[in-house]
């Protein structure tokens, strides 16, 4: 009975799009906002809650691959430059007692640099530009 279920479900999604990366970060949203819905009884946010809803499944139901697949695609551009300035982020309070990061001045890239207290010279390795650095603290 339920391979039967199963069969026919999977026969309903051929050709369908699916679920994503969108899709669960909707889907997490929506049980966010009605957790946040039990503590705040408003109608505005019951509106904001039913349209994620239909929202999240017309893009896992819908037959147009092509638009799902772009809006994905910015939704991960979007997120993944969050990410990586978090993650730096994060780097940055982990090495705060042994590194300093600092920027060249030629190519804005960020170098990881010893902490040493003075001004020292550093080379960039993508641009090889020397450029000095003063590290106070």
């Amino acid at each position: 009975m339920l391979n039967k279920l199963k069969w026919k479900f999977a026969r309903f999604m051929y050709g369908r799009y699916g679920t994503d990366e969108l899709y669960m970060a909707s889907a997490v949203l929506f049980i966010a906002l009605q957790l946040l819905q039990i503590f705040i009884r408003n109608s505005f946010l019951s509106i904001i809650t039913l349209l994620l809803v239909i929202w999240t499944f017309f893009r896992a139901f819908s037959k147009n691959i092509l638009p799902r697949q772009r809006e994905n695609q910015i939704f991960l551009k979007f997120t993944g430059s969050v990410k990586s300035k978090w993650r730096m982020f994060i780097r940055r309070f982990q090495d705060i007692r042994s590194h300093r990061y600092r920027k060249c001045p030629e190519c804005t890239t960020t170098l990881r640099l010893p902490r040493k207290r003075g001004t020292h010279k550093a080379r960039c390795p993508k641009c090889s530009h020397l450029f000095d650095v003063k590290i106070w603290i």
